[in-house]
């Protein structure tokens, strides 16, 4: 077996796959209103798939809010660099910073994703 890809429920495909691939120097692959492909170096490829009952998450969780169910964790060289790159593209830094050497930001649909340095 091998992992190929992740698909991540939004209510905007399109918009988040153009927000990753400027974020991670990525390509496009597919932009349709339902669903949306990036082609990340390295091989792997994130899909952006339209919920149609989408509820933006919650992060850190709170009882009765939408549970961000899962991350994406990005390794990064120089992390103040690149927390200013992803706030270019669009991300917001949230509020909460759990650790010194990881930064947790929010994509322009909710989903909190992880800059860190290896």
């Amino acid at each position: 077996m091998r992992l190929t890809s992740v698909t991540v429920g939004t209510s905007q495909p399109v918009a988040l796959a153009s927000f990753y691939a400027r974020l991670l120097g990525a390509v496009v692959g597919t932009a349709e209103p339902d669903w949306a492909q990036v082609r990340v170096p390295g091989g792997l490829t994130v899909n952006f798939e339209l919920e149609r009952h989408f509820r933006r998450p919650v992060w850190p969780s709170a009882e009765g809010a939408q549970t961000a169910s899962q991350h994406l964790d990005i390794e990064v060289e120089d992390l103040e660099a690149s927390v200013e790159h992803a706030v270019a593209c669009g991300a917001v830094l949230a509020d909460v910073q759990p650790q010194a050497d990881v930064r947790v930001l929010f994509d322009p649909d909710g989903h909190p994703f992880c800059l860190f340095t290896g």
